[in-house]
């Protein structure tokens, strides 16, 4: 295994710049993901890694090799393509074979008739028959091996391809949104799959995905891309927990983030629609701000709680089972925020009720005007509490 560099990777089509100077350190033997919304870069980097695209600055490094002008197939390196990218006309047993019969035969080796009789061949062939097998092994596939891709489903498809990525052992698999074309109940099982192979043969893999559920599921590291740029570079937990700026925290997290308007006072405090937060920003300085909290910091509270509750209109539920989302209207009338509730306390709300929701203390992120986020510290117990604005929780 061989780690992976990228060095002031950039990429022009024509006037258009698609990559902005991209430093990336992968580590042997990660699950990184990139992830981020249509257009940002993330799969012209992938191509870029594998040889399919030339950058248009920088360099990459696979171990202690630069790589830039080697061509794909010498990079040792395998690509799993959205499309899958299996031949149709051959069965599953001979597309895993095809990128090893080009790695070890020869020109004359590779013909159909004669070349299985030429020297050397026939104890190759054995070898890669039996690599085919052992794989078919690992992802369960071996009675498909004999079948062709439109004898295929989605899911077995899927796992075809990977084996053909995975029968030459690379020292990394690149794979380019290969769940999209599953159901979502599929890609949920599928998500599963890759996470226990990744694990099985503790290989890097480099995956590329707008989903970013398949992100916080399944990788070591995310790395967040937006219009050319890696915005955060950090473990699942902290991206969703602890972003970096606010365009961070309203792409990730499914539903999205609240984000709320707020007014920063001289002494660092931040106060939302009336109600003083419990948490002061350092060193601050009098602007407008936004307040982001997450569905699942907001929680419905009963009417008289004295936790300083916003006061809103139910506009919407959205009933997933084990969750309800309560869209609700707060009390300026253009502001919506989500809460997320179980099913026994969203009980007997409907359309049009009036609920109050409240914070849950320490919870909230704030985002200056451009976006960046604000470092937020408790509220010392001797702090005086503007007799015009109520704590929350």
């Amino acid at each position: 295994m061989v780690g992976i560099a990228l060095n002031g990777i950039q990429k022009s089509f024509g006037e258009t710049r698609v990559l902005n100077s991209i430093d990336l350190q992968i580590e042997e033997g990660e699950f990184l993901t990139l992830v981020g919304p249509s257009g940002c870069g993330k799969s012209t980097l992938l191509r870029i890694i594998s040889g399919l695209e030339a950058q248009s600055a920088g360099s990459v490094t696979i171990g202690d090799r630069p790589v830039d002008g080697v061509r794909a197939s010498d990079r040792d390196l395998a690509m799993v393509f959205q499309s899958y990218a299996l031949y149709p006309h051959l069965t599953v047993r001979e597309n895993m074979m095809t990128p090893l019969r080009m790695r070890d035969l020869g020109f004359w080796q590779r013909l159909p008739l004669i070349g299985r009789f030429l020297p050397g061949a026939s104890g190759k062939l054995e070898g890669m028959r039996k690599q085919v097998n052992e794989t078919a092994e690992v992802l369960k596939i071996e009675a498909l091996l004999e079948r062709k891709p439109g004898q295929l489903s989605g899911g077995q498809r899927q796992r075809a391809a990977l084996g053909r990525a995975m029968v030459r052992r690379p020292v990394a698999f690149l794979m380019d949104e290969p769940l999209s074309n599953l159901d979502a109940a599929l890609r949920v099982h599928m998500r599963a799959e890759l996470t226990e192979l990744h694990r099985r043969l503790n290989t890097t893999f480099i995956y590329v995905t707008h989903d970013q559920a398949e992100a916080l599921t399944m990788s070591t590291r995310v790395a967040v891309m937006m219009d050319g740029d890696i915005l955060q570079l950090d473990t699942p937990t902290n991206v969703y927990s602890d972003p970096a700026n606010l365009r961070v925290a309203s792409f990730v997290g499914s539903p999205k983030i609240n984000v709320l308007d707020g007014r920063l006072d001289r002494d660092g405090v931040v106060t939302v629609m009336n109600h003083r937060l419990q948490r002061r920003v350092p060193g601050a300085t009098p602007q407008a701000v936004k307040v982001g909290l997450r569905p699942e910091h907001l929680r419905l509270v009963p009417e008289i709680s004295g936790l300083g509750e916003y006061v809103g209109t139910v506009r919407h539920l959205e009933h997933l089972g084990s969750d309800v989302y309560l869209h609700v209207v707060l009390s300026d009338g253009t502001t919506t925020a989500i809460v997320r509730s179980d099913p026994d306390h969203a009980m007997g709300i409907g359309h049009g009720d009036t609920v109050r929701i409240a914070e849950t203390r320490g919870a909230a992120m704030i985002f200056d005007a451009a976006g960046d986020r604000l470092p937020f510290e408790p509220v010392s117990e001797s702090a005086p509490v503007s007799s015009k604005t109520q704590e929350v929780a």
